[in-house]
């Protein structure tokens, strides 16, 4: 059996560290605290969950990333979604998407990444979410469909957290997404700092803006404007002739030294993708800590490798994580360490593909 429960706990060891960080770190708000409380109790019983399910030889991950939408209000340079030429007609529809999170809760998942495309293209989503309070939803947007309606409802759904993609200062920002999103995000945030709305913000980082998003004075602004989670995803060459953006191993080297020291110093919870995956014996992906479904319902490895066998809007969750295309990679995650680009499995496409065939 391909299941290796020394790596299985470390993984649920590393999720509780993680929320009792956050307890830490929201210390001063009482609605939250509580909510974490809660949270780290329901998160062991996933736990438990998870670990029964994999000692009958079926691999649940705890994190599940859905891009629910494959539509954006915006047209941003080097965006994965639009380099794989998604088709934007091909939803899982509003009822699938609820029986989905249903049965990943039942099974054990304990966070549901939402992402797109704009997810709040699909405002919908909040309907969802909003029936399974355990469950945590960070909702990875580009943060200008964020209204004053949606803040109202953010406020009553602790378990919904906004992480807005920024890229930096405005220039680094509006050279990727647009001219004037940098000061359109300002007032986003100002507005969900007055809420007092946990929110993140989410950065891709790359071998130019890698200084400044590591610089203590930008990490300061953030936090003055009530940011206290922040995601550092290094950017995946997922179009060709575009390994340039990807940082040095020098660069991916210090990047692990300065998030040790920025959680060592600041009441804030700093996260890497893909992280050290060395630690846990290879790439997460494919159900092994994480998995991934499209808009259009394919259950692939990780976002960036668009590829399955198995597709939700026809079979069961549990069904379609017993695919032999996830199989075979979890067999084979010894091979998918880190290298150059962050992403084993885009460096080894053609294997995945060759898999298929």
């Amino acid at each position: 059996m391909e299941i290796n429960n020394d790596y299985n706990i470390l993984l649920n060891k590393t999720i509780q560290a993680l929320l009792k960080n956050a307890l830490r770190v929201i210390n001063r708000n009482p609605s939250m605290t509580k909510f974490i409380a809660q949270t780290i109790l329901f998160q062991k019983k996933a736990a438990q969950k998870r670990m029964e399910y994999r000692n009958q030889g079926l691999q649940v991950p705890p994190y599940m990333i859905i891009s629910i939408t494959n539509r954006c209000n915006l047209r941003c340079k080097g965006c994965y979604s639009k380099a794989q030429h998604r088709p934007i007609d091909k939803e899982i529809s509003h009822d699938r998407l609820r029986s989905l999170v249903k049965e990943a809760k039942d099974i054990g998942i304990s966070f549901v990444f939402l992402s797109g495309g704009e997810p709040l293209m699909r405002p919908d989503i909040l309907d969802i979410t909003n029936d399974f309070p355990e469950v945590i939803f960070p909702l990875f947007t580009n943060g200008l469909l964020i209204t004053d309606e949606i803040i109202a409802r953010l406020k009553n759904q602790k378990n919904v957290i906004p992480v807005i993609s920024i890229e930096g200062y405005e220039t680094d920002t509006d050279s990727r997404r647009g001219a004037g999103v940098y000061d359109l995000l300002q007032g986003t945030l100002e507005k969900i700092k007055q809420s007092g709305v946990l929110f993140g913000l989410s950065f891709t980082v790359t071998k130019t803006n890698f200084a400044t998003l590591t610089d203590e004075m930008f990490i300061n602004k953030l936090m003055a404007s009530g940011c206290q989670l922040f995601f550092f995803v290094e950017y995946i060459p997922i179009m060709e002739a575009t390994e340039d953006n990807v940082i040095t191993d020098e660069q991916r080297t210090s990047l692990a030294v300065i998030l040790e020291s920025f959680k060592a110093k600041y009441a804030g919870l700093f996260i890497s993708f893909p992280g050290d995956e060395e630690v846990f014996d290879g790439c997460l992906s494919a159900g092994r800590g994480f998995i991934h479904v499209s808009a259009e319902g394919d259950l692939e490895p990780c976002p960036f490798a668009p590829y399955s066998d198995s597709n939700i809007k026809n079979l069961s969750l549990k069904e379609a994580l017993q695919s032999d295309l996830l199989s075979k990679i979890r067999q084979n995650h010894t091979q998918l360490t880190e290298t150059k680009g962050g992403c084993a499995l885009w460096e080894k496409r053609e294997w995945v593909k060759s898999i298929l065939k």
